[in-house]
């Protein structure tokens, strides 16, 4: 597999098409487990390997530059490793009625690395577009990577020991949002458990994120002290223009040793106690409330059933 690829286009990335593709894995995961099981001997066998998840991919090609906005599911049979071909034409007419514009760019599926197989589906999807585009997402967590676990192959004709072969190619992309993109996943960021969640839990997770926020910052801050010091020693070459940057950068940062920093600081702690403090307080007098309510509604039915009683 070579490289990079020579085809000079560019390629755009919608986040809805990630979105997607994690969705139908995650869904296809969870179906495939077995059932969770508390034998000794059913927890020493292997899990399955993580299944393969396959789609379209669809958008636009202006030019050189291809936008990828959307995908749709296929179904894929294992036994002959091809695609439903009755299925993708049939999402494909349902899909150019809501989106006329939108045309199948390529496919998409999961796994760590392009498989000898994913040709054969390539070559399939050639005559709906004689150069399709390839998504591979990677499912597998690795928290020392920072960039998206994407990416996008083309493929090339290329001679290989005299006889020509179609490999994939890598090729870069870049993402690209719209307003109502960046709404949608800001709000799914934010979403709650299904079931609620407890309040620990929701404070977990908070505070996970914030931790996180605070380790970047801190990791970023430290990369432009490194370069600080290399600049003072000589180690590396002034440049005005992005010292003023790392000023500017700089300045944003709170000064969090002054004494201004502990006052604002100790009267944002202290007005979030009083507002716990006051929603406790608020809660017991609503639950207070409520038991004087249920003591005279049970105190008025034995008045009134002694009543009678007295009159009989």
């Amino acid at each position: 597999m070579a490289s990079s690829s020579s085809s000079g286009l560019t390629f755009k990335l919608h986040p809805l098409v990630i979105v997607n593709i994690s969705d139908h894995y995650t869904r296809i995961k969870s179906q495939s487990q077995p059932p969770p099981t508390s034998s000794a001997a059913n927890d020493a066998v292997s899990s399955p390997p993580p299944p393969r998840v396959f789609g379209c991919v669809i958008g636009i090609q202006r030019g050189r530059t291809v936008e990828i906005f959307n995908s749709f599911e296929l179904l894929y049979d294992v036994s002959t490793h091809s695609l439903d071909r009755a299925f993708l034409e049939k999402k494909q007419e349902l899909y150019k009625k809501v989106f006329p514009h939108f045309y199948v760019l390529g496919w998409y599926s999961t796994g760590s690395d392009a498989q000898e197989s994913d040709m054969q589906i390539h070559k399939a999807l050639m005559d709906i577009n004689e150069s399709p585009v390839y998504l591979l997402l990677n499912p597998s967590i690795n928290h020392a990577q920072k960039d998206l676990p994407v990416t996008i192959y083309e493929s090339e004709l290329h001679v290989i020991d005299g006889i020509p072969q179609l490999i994939f190619v890598r090729s870069s992309y870049t993402i690209e949002t719209v307003e109502a993109e960046r709404i949608s996943v800001d709000h799914v960021a934010h979403l709650k458990p299904s079931d609620g969640g407890s309040a620990a839990t929701q404070l977990a997770a908070h505070l996970t994120g914030i931790h996180s926020a605070i380790k970047m910052l801190n990791s970023r801050i430290r990369v432009l002290h490194h370069y600080l010091l290399a600049v003072q020693k000589g180690d590396l070459p002034c440049e005005n223009s992005l010292l003023r940057q790392v000023s500017s950068l700089l300045r944003r940062l709170p000064t969090i040793e002054s004494d201004k920093f502990q006052d604002d600081f100790l009267m944002e702690y202290n007005d979030t106690l009083l507002i716990t403090y006051l929603a406790m307080f608020t809660n017991c007098s609503s639950t207070m409330n409520e038991l004087v309510d249920k003591f005279n509604t049970a105190y008025d039915r034995h008045s009134r059933r002694g009543g009678r009683a007295a009159f009989i």
